[in-house]
């Protein structure tokens, strides 16, 4: 399968070398660029990209403004932030808006690719480090305190079955599918079944959101462990 690839970045430069990167590679097609966030949805319409690399950082409509809006629709695209930062809060942001993860723009090109191909596949593009630093940031923002958030959060972790619930603990942990089959003892499509689940019962878009959700509800250690 040729995976489609929507480029948006206000620098002409970044897209020319993302273009140029991804272009070569015989999975990888780039299917239209985009110089501003405004311009995203009537490309989406009109190319039908499988996954969006978004810059955050634009003059007109930012890129989180941008992945609400697309990720809001049935037939989403999957996308993959670009930053020069580690974990700002327009990326926390753009991870509870639905993005699949993120990228540094610095990043090995060798590693950009096997990002979009994660994520075309449905897996989420967060290392274990970089989801603490994240869980980090979210502990940390001033519009996410307080016991309301967490109240929230655990009510609706309460909507799951047990066995949903220890499975999306261990995705807020950080664990691949094959990871949590091990430690729970379930074949890897019962595993995949159960993420299924908890992402309709909660009506979220991804495992990051589950990771999020689940560090708001307090349900992981005080280390915040991600194995």
């Amino acid at each position: 399968m040729t995976i489609r690839l929507l480029v948006v970045d206000d620098d002409p430069l970044v897209r020319a070398g993302l273009t140029f990167m991804l272009g070569g590679r015989d999975d990888l097609e780039i299917v239209g660029e985009a110089s501003d966030g405004s311009q995203v949805e009537e490309l989406a319409d009109r190319l039908c990209p499988d996954v969006v690399l978004m810059d955050i950082r634009m003059p007109n409509v930012d890129g989180l403004t941008a992945t609400e809006s697309l990720r809001a629709r049935s037939d989403a695209p999957e996308v993959i932030v670009l930053t020069t930062f580690h974990a700002d809060e327009q990326v926390v942001r753009a991870l509870r808006a639905g993005a699949a993860g993120f990228v540094l723009k610095d990043t090995a090109p060798a590693e950009i690719v096997a990002a979009v191909r994660r994520v075309a596949a449905g897996e989420p593009v967060l290392s274990p480090a970089v989801t603490r630093q994240l869980m980090r940031q979210v502990a940390g923002a001033p519009e996410d305190a307080g016991e309301g958030r967490a109240a929230r959060a655990r009510a609706r972790i309460g909507q799951l079955a047990e066995r949903e619930r220890e499975v999306a603990v261990a995705v807020g942990r950080g664990l691949s599918n094959a990871q949590i089959s091990a430690a729970l003892f379930l074949s890897v499509p019962t595993v995949k079944t159960h993420v299924s689940r908890v992402l309709a019962k909660l009506g979220l878009n991804n495992r990051v959101q589950i990771a999020l959700l689940v560090h708001d509800a307090g349900l992981l250690d005080d280390e915040g462990d991600v194995r």
